[in-house]
């Protein structure tokens, strides 16, 4: 089976066009993403067929488990379709079928794409949507102090949600707590903005635990943030079903719907992850967008 290496902003993906192949991916993708005896990667990306878009992606964490939504892998997924001319194109964007939904991509560069600019559609803040398992929730005392005294101007204001919404919700794990902002870009995220600094935290232990932490009854991603200015954060991501990823498109996007919730940040941030930047815009109200690049890394064959 020919496949691409590829990666987004360090995040990489062992790219198939599987329109024509049948593979039992839940069993395959573990052994390909192995990072010793396999190719390795952060997760297995397929480009297939759709009914309701002009293509659909389908997505395999390293434990062999399926993931709704993956925003640098989208990024890789526009730039292996577009340049190996899979669909035609009359116009410059393209829509992708995705367990989360429809999202439209535009690659940013003609010919060879470099950088993809996506639509991620709109946050869902809701807590059984996320979801969010409230019975797990503990006992606020009180609210945790801000990271920072941001003035408050009209250019940060946001949407009202309807109900509760999850923001500063206490997990306590052996030996750490969090204060946690619940965000699902289809996929669910917990945010924790830290006074300390990101490089501090052992993630391997702690991501586990937040993971799998009864509170998040479909298990989690989880990302720990440090404010920089209002047009800069820095962040680590601890990825459900694939561990400490360089970075990640979809948590890049929930760090800065939280941030904008607690009025962190402007309209335009760039997020600063292990593996490089990516810069996400949202109004407070509708569509998230985010800007990263897409690379080719090489080209190979799996013998499944």
């Amino acid at each position: 089976m020919n496949f691409v290496k590829m990666h987004g902003s360090g995040n990489d993906f062992v790219v198939f066009d599987a329109r024509q192949m049948d593979v039992d991916w839940s069993v395959q993708s573990p052994k390909i993403c192995d990072r010793h005896f396999g190719v390795g990667a952060d997760g297995v990306i397929l480009i297939l067929n759709s009914d309701l878009a002009d293509l659909r992606m389908r997505m395999y964490n390293p434990d062999g488990s399926d993931a709704e939504m993956c925003g640098n892998g989208i990024r890789c997924f526009t730039k292996f379709a577009r340049e190996r001319h899979i669909v035609p194109w009359p116009e410059n964007e393209l829509t992708v079928e995705t367990l989360a939904g429809i999202r439209t991509v535009e690659p940013l560069t003609s010919g060879t794409v470099e950088r993809v600019r996506v639509g991620m559609g709109k946050p869902i803040l809701e807590p059984n949507k996320i979801p969010v398992d409230p019975q797990h929730r503990l006992a606020l005392v009180g609210r945790r102090e801000q990271v920072a005294q941001w003035p408050t101007t009209s250019s940060t204001a946001y949407f009202e949600p309807e109900g509760e919404i999850v923001l500063d919700w206490p997990v306590a794990i052996p030996g750490n707590n969090f204060y946690i902002t619940g965000v699902s870009m289809g996929n669910p995220h917990a945010v924790a903005f830290l006074d300390s600094s990101i490089d501090e935290i052992n993630l391997h232990e702690i991501g586990p635990q937040v993971e799998y932490h009864p509170l998040f009854p479909n298990r989690v991603n989880f990302e720990v943030v440090n404010i920089i200015d209002r047009k800069n954060l820095r962040a680590r991501v601890w990825e459900r079903g694939a561990g400490a990823t360089l970075a990640c498109g979809t948590a890049a996007c929930a760090i800065a719907v939280a941030a904008r919730l607690h009025g962190y940040i402007d309209e335009v941030v760039d997020i600063d992850l292990p593996g490089g930047q990516i810069r996400i815009s949202w109004d407070g109200n509708q569509e998230i967008y985010m800007e990263g690049p897409a690379t080719e890394v090489f080209e190979s064959q799996w013998g499944a």
